[in-house]
């Protein structure tokens, strides 16, 4: 196949060979013989079936690792622990990865294993909305994540989602090998370390395998072999999610797996950088991907694509920026950072709220990015759901406004905001500048961006007072609404914040 240069790929517009409409048409919408039964069919033919066993208990700990400290019971959902075990297959090609993305792969190997999903659902199936969102644990810090679970989670437990984390990689399973520059941080949060009595059975092979293990858990989802993770739910909709490190394992499992799989009937790739993940990597021979790269343009499921400020520029991102099509949507969200103060504080609480002005974590030099991005992601999976249900897409989004150069950069207003991309109230009625660059510090901080309070003075000279802010903020949030950007019960949430905002008090005239 020819593969055009990448600076040609940039100005040609994506077509898709089979939009999911004609798929479909096999069954009426809103019935169960839709998307999720023809991706379940498919599956079976391609992807081994594994075995569950579970729930799993016991251990030195009693509780399986990032165990939400969330009172589930509360919702009426519950949290359980299952051993996927199976045998999954390596992949190689023939000729180099292009920056298209249109890769062909073939079986390089198999390997046995066993690892371990966490099951987050609905008590009753029939609260159970139909939809499970897969979120590949992310493995950057050493251990198993689960930052989308974080960013999601009050969507998810209003809404009747189940989650499910699968522990896809050998760092989160077994920790760094020795040889490994990252070894000497050590390996605390393993699977196999933090827990061995619980954990001990578990056998990763590698990473070349983890694309096929998170295929074959797919299928054992819809198709239980052993154990039912779902408590008999029937499963309408899979939709695979991954941020950062994450996101990164699921643009490469979108160029060289899926077409083949055809286990998932969606993708939500959250913040990635300019490239994706190796293709394989030791102990198998190693298969760099190529940076950057696009996401291929022929699949026949929704992707929608979720960048922030820090992705575009920090990571990267902005050279692997690709149209719209019929089954592509790149959402790129003003005033946010790949990682926030939401994800790493306020969510672990079960709230909405995040204080403005809150203070940046120890190693940090500036307060954290306190940034709509939860609110706007909430909206980007209830399209997701509805596109892979019925066909509907999610509307198209701005782009952030980018100067090209060396380097590139968003452009800003007189306070630091962003042009372009998503508007909400936070950066359309401003009482701060958020960015997603900026920040320095520890490791991890250039990720967080920054959120800079304005002076009382400044917020005075904007407004005027109290009332004329919230007046705009109101309107903003009717605005974002409108477009599709934000939910209405996420639009209550951030009217309450800007009720929250203190303002000097209003001189009486002499």
């Amino acid at each position: 196949m020819h593969v055009p240069t990448f600076a040609r790929l940039r100005r040609t517009a994506s077509r898709f060979a089979l939009p999911l409409s004609i798929l479909l048409a096999a069954a009426a919408p809103g019935c169960n013989g839709g998307v999720s039964q023809i991706a379940a069919s498919a599956a079976a033919q391609t992807v081994a079936a594994p075995t569950l066993t579970g729930p799993i208990t016991g251990g030195e700990h009693g509780f399986p690792f990032i165990g939400t400290a969330l009172d589930l019971a509360a919702y009426a959902y519950v949290e359980e622990e299952f051993f996927v075990a199976g045998t999954a297959r390596a992949f190689a090609s023939a000729a180099p990865l292009s920056p298209d993305g249109r890769w062909t792969v073939t079986p390089a190997g198999r390997a046995d294993y066993r690892t371990r999903v966490l099951v987050r659902r609905p008590r009753d199936a029939a609260d159970f909305n139909g939809t499970v969102l897969v979120e590949w644990l992310n493995v950057s810090g050493g251990l198993d994540a689960g930052p989308d679970w974080a960013f999601l989670h009050s969507l998810i437990l209003r809404d009747g989602y189940a989650w499910v984390g699968v522990s896809a990689q050998a760092v989160g399973v077994a920790g760094f090998p020795s040889d490994h520059p990252r070894s000497a941080l050590g390996n605390a949060g393993a699977l196999k370390v933090w827990d061995p009595t619980r954990y001990g059975p578990l056998v990763h092979p590698g990473d070349s395998y983890s694309y096929d293990m998170y295929s074959e858990v797919g299928r054992a989802l819809r198709d239980p072999q052993g154990a039912d993770p779902l408590g008999g739910a029937e499963v309408r909709e899979l939709i695979a999610i991954g941020e950062s490190q994450s996101a990164s394992r699921l643009a490469t499992y979108l160029n060289a797996v899926h077409r083949e799989a055809r286990v998932y009937d969606a993708f939500l790739v959250h913040s990635r950088g300019g490239g994706s993940a190796p293709l394989s990597q030791a102990p198998e021979p190693a298969r760099e991907a190529p940076r950057p790269v696009w996401i291929r343009d022929d699949l026949a499921v929704p992707v929608l694509a979720f960048a922030t400020e820090t992705d575009l520029i920090g990571l990267a991102f902005y050279p692997a920026r690709q149209p719209d099509t019929d089954r592509l949507r790149l959402w790129e969200v003003a005033g946010t950072a790949h990682a926030d103060l939401y994800q790493l504080t306020v969510a672990m609480r079960d709230s909405n709220r995040t204080p403005l002005g809150n203070s940046a974590i120890a190693a940090c030099e500036l307060p954290l990015n306190d940034g709509p991005q939860h609110y706007v992601l909430k909206a980007a999976v209830h399209h997701l759901r509805g596109w892979a249900r019925d066909g509907t897409p999610p509307p198209p989004a701005p782009r952030l406004r980018v100067v090209p150069g060396d380097p590139d950069r968003i452009l800003r207003d007189g306070f630091g905001n962003a042009f372009g991309g998503i508007r909400t109230a936070p950066v359309d009625v401003p009482v701060a500048t958020l960015s997603g660059e900026g920040n320095s510090g520890g490791v991890f901080c250039r990720l967080f961006g920054v959120t800079e309070p304005f002076e009382p003075a400044i917020l005075a000279a904007l407004y005027g007072g109290e009332a004329a802010y919230r007046a705009a903020v109101d309107q903003a949030v009717v605005d974002a609404v409108r477009a599709g950007f934000l939910l209405e019960p996420d639009a209550q949430q951030m009217r309450d914040e800007a009720a929250r905002v203190s303002f000097p008090p209003e001189r009486t005239p002499q």
